[in-house]
């Protein structure tokens, strides 16, 4: 899939959820995370239509499966955080968000 091609359908996907068409939104989703599992912002756009409807189990594996870019590593780190702690694994959702604290500031400029 070409990058234009690519980045259309993830502004259509924006747009029908916007607009309040979830399921269209996620069937864009899912398309581009099939064509490209390895799409950071594809699975953190899909992660995030699946939290909302209480997959957080499933979004937990499509971020696992991805590649994020840096500029989405708060999102994700996020993301997964959230879904950890939906899915009932909070010492896992903990020990998740600590490793990007540290990974951002240092263990010994550790804040949160």
């Amino acid at each position: 899939m070409a990058e234009e091609e690519r980045q259309f359908l993830l502004t259509a996907a924006w747009m029908f959820m916007r607009h309040g068409q979830p399921a269209r939104a996620r069937t864009v989703c899912e398309a581009l995370v099939e064509a490209d599992p390895h799409d950071g912002v594809a699975a953190a756009a899909l992660a995030e239509l699946m939290l909302e409807s209480g997959e957080a189990a499933r979004a937990v594996e499509v971020l696992r499966m991805t590649d994020v870019p840096p500029e989405l590593l708060h999102a994700a780190a996020f993301l997964e955080t959230r879904a950890l702690r939906m899915a009932g694994r909070g010492k896992e959702a903990e020990r998740r968000w600590s490793r990007y604290i540290e990974s951002r500031k240092g263990a010994e400029r550790r804040w949160v």
